[in-house]
């Protein structure tokens, strides 16, 4: 098992520039199942979630070629029905979460698919019935495969998908999208009440328009798709990963630097700039690039009646759950006190027993609160050893660690690894001391 072994205490400076978001990539190449024609998508983040997707594809017949770093195209003119009905395909799927993304368009396709417990973060439960309800929706029939422990769906014999309306038990992303890519290729129109509107939801849907889909509403929570026969090829370029953007922002002020990150497609971040503004880093736009000043002090604001700051997690345009950790991190050093309510995960906030024995004062309220009392840089946190439960448990711990006094070391990296592109090589050349053993 690989681990860093990070000196902390340095400060950093510099420029950085953010990888493709991994949360809009998973989307985009699960949709190039939709068509046989040729996509080509640019700013892919080679990342090991990413990498063990595209592997799967190419189990399945995806023929893939790689231009350049971050360059791919796709063509799936040839998959492999039988072998995505297999017992390895399916156990396959189960080991990478982000496998759930190639349900809706193998079900449009080839009307039939199987749909594991997906793999991924061990963060608490994250449920699945959004997706099969929608697909179930659309006219899909589904039963449990005992043998391969995952939901088989599949249309009757001559059958295809059918539109229709559907409100939505919550705005599920991953759900949302994947009920969007199958019904691209059903027949009528469907509409989608209470469906996610994130930006990379919004960058999937106008690629797939671009592909030839039929979608209205695009960046609303009312959706409404008109099917259409087949879909073709298209060129599409990912967003910068906000959620990098948001853990780098943290990054300069746990350690009072100064660093500017490069082009981040600022009009897409939606309030993360104001959620660090409300913890009291002072950062600017330059064009579409954040400059981060070094500061002496963060000081967390409070609500206009004087009562706590309360950072909680909500369907966009509300701050990301992926976010809070690397927040809750940042929380520790500033001036003040903040409520961190991580509303989704009911294990995700359960990584804090290892800042508090770096010295954080945190109080762990429940398995979804936690109070955070700072430091304001007054006491540094202690070196520790320690391991990454997730991905993003793992870069708020990889934060701490740079901010800490003395050497620590966090194992189970290839967690941060699945989320985090080069992320010792590109902190270091900022000033960071990290060592990959």
């Amino acid at each position: 098992m690989s681990s860093f072994v990070v000196e902390g205490g340095y400060k950093l400076s510099g420029t950085i520039r953010p990888q493709g978001a991994k949360n809009e990539a998973l989307q985009i190449i699960s949709a190039v199942l939709l068509t046989k024609e040729e996509v080509k998508i640019s700013n892919i983040p080679e990342i090991l979630d990413i990498k063990n997707l595209i592997i799967l594809l190419e189990g399945m017949g995806v023929k893939v070629t790689r231009h350049e770093k971050g360059v791919y195209t796709f063509k799936a003119d040839e998959i492999d029905a039988e072998y995505v009905m297999s017992a390895d395909f399916v156990a396959k799927c189960a080991k990478l979460r982000g496998s759930v993304m190639v349900v809706g368009p193998l079900l449009a396709r080839f009307g039939r698919a199987y749909f594991p417990k997906p793999g991924g973060d061990q963060i608490g439960r994250r449920r699945v019935d959004t997706h099969i309800i929608g697909f179930m929706n659309l006219g899909a029939e589904q039963e449990y495969d005992m043998d391969k422990k995952a939901f088989y769906l599949h249309l009757s014999e001559g059958r295809k998908l059918q539109g229709r309306y559907m409100l939505l038990d919550e705005a599920s992303v991953t759900g949302t999208a994947n009920i969007v890519m199958a019904a691209t290729l059903a027949e009528g129109v469907t509409t989608i009440y209470n469906a996610a509107c994130e930006p990379y939801l919004q960058q999937l849907c106008k690629m797939l328009v671009r592909m030839g889909a039929d979608i209205k509403g695009i960046g609303s929570n009312l959706l409404t798709i008109t099917g259409v026969k087949s879909l073709g090829g298209t060129q599409h370029t990912i967003l910068p990963d906000m959620i990098e953007i948001g853990s780098f922002i943290a990054l300069a002020a746990m350690n009072r630097s100064s660093i500017t990150i490069k082009d981040v497609a600022y009009d897409e971040l939606g309030m993360i700039p104001d959620v660090f503004r409300k913890l009291g880093v002072k950062l600017e736009r330059r064009g579409d690039d954040i400059f981060v000043p070094e500061q002496e002090s963060y000081e967390i604001d409070s609500f206009m009646d004087g009562s706590i700051l309360n950072i909680a997690d909500a369907p966009w345009p509300g701050i990301s759950p992926d976010l809070l950790s690397v927040i809750l991190v940042m929380a520790t050093q500033c001036k003040g006190s903040v409520l961190i309510h991580q509303k989704m995960f009911e294990s995700r906030l359960f990584f804090v027993d290892k800042l508090i024995d770096m010295g954080a004062q945190i109080i762990l309220c429940d398995p979804h609160r936690a109070v955070v009392v700072g430091h304001d840089h007054r006491y540094q946190l202690r070196a520790g050893k320690m391991a990454s439960p997730d991905i993003r448990a793992g870069i708020a711990l990889l934060i701490a660690a740079m901010s800490a006094k003395g050497t620590s070391v966090i194992s189970n990296i290839d967690q941060i690894d699945r989320g985090y592109e080069d992320i010792d090589i590109r902190l270091n050349a900022l000033g960071a001391r990290i060592t990959r053993q």
